[in-house]
């Protein structure tokens, strides 16, 4: 298999490693997931992945707690998701470095730029968590600024369906999927791809963006390859 990209950068929800249980941490999924990461870079791709925390904790969801406070635990939930993903890519023999937004020398690398840059290039798999290290920016943003820094060809936002819809497909057996959009589709038709900010972040840096199903952990690696999966947002 060839690659079709040189580099990309992984966005996971925090759900995405929960499994079927919803919440917390379902490791046989964490290493399903690792599994084809680790086949991606069999093939040449140099990884980046940044993860979510909604899986133990959403800050916007926090209620009457002060924003920014509530934003910094959403942080610390993505350190715990980062060092799952890291163990289990450990565990089935890739070389992983975790760099966080905040530093936290004790369990992993601060982010720098150019240090992440050259693990990838030597082929260990980068995990960016803390998203940007800043309040009030989600980890949609954090992927798509750490795809900007380290100059990554594509991201893939791996979700629970299969490609963006004109509405919601679980609610509505006759939405329609797209295959390709612009970013000007979704920010002008308000489609759930990423929030608002990441969208226009991709766009002013040409990041398109394929957004496609984890449920079969193979898509990452179709999507690798370049088979036409899920819908692709240029």
């Amino acid at each position: 298999m060839k690659p079709a990209y040189k580099r990309i950068l992984i966005k996971l929800s925090g759900e995405a490693l929960a499994g079927e249980q919803k919440s917390g941490l379902d490791f046989d999924t964490v290493l399903k997931i690792c599994a084809s990461v680790k086949k991606c870079a069999e093939i040449g791709l140099e990884i980046g992945i940044v993860v979510g925390g909604g899986n133990f904790w959403r800050g916007r969801t926090s209620g009457k707690m002060d924003r920014t406070r509530a934003d910094h635990m959403g942080m610390l939930a993505t350190v715990i998701n980062s060092l799952a993903l890291s163990d289990a890519l450990e565990q089935l023999g890739v070389p992983v470095r975790v760099q966080t937004g905040i530093t936290m020398s004790e369990i992993a690398e601060p982010y720098i730029r150019n240090k992440a840059v050259r693990h990838m290039e030597k082929g260990r798999v980068v995990v960016f968590g803390c998203g940007t290290g800043n309040p009030f920016f989600s980890t949609d943003t954090a992927a798509a600024l750490r795809a900007a820094e380290i100059d990554a060809d594509i991201i893939f936002k791996a979700t629970n369906v299969d490609g963006v819809y004109d509405c919601d497909p679980k609610k509505n057996s006759n939405a329609v999927k797209f295959e390709t959009l612009t970013f000007l589709d979704v920010l002008n038709n308000g489609l759930q791809v990423m929030d608002s900010t990441a969208a226009s972040l991709c766009m002013d840096n040409n990041i398109p963006i394929l957004v496609f199903d984890l449920s079969d952990p193979d898509n990452l690696i179709r999507a690798a390859v370049g088979e036409k999966i899920g819908t692709l947002v240029k």
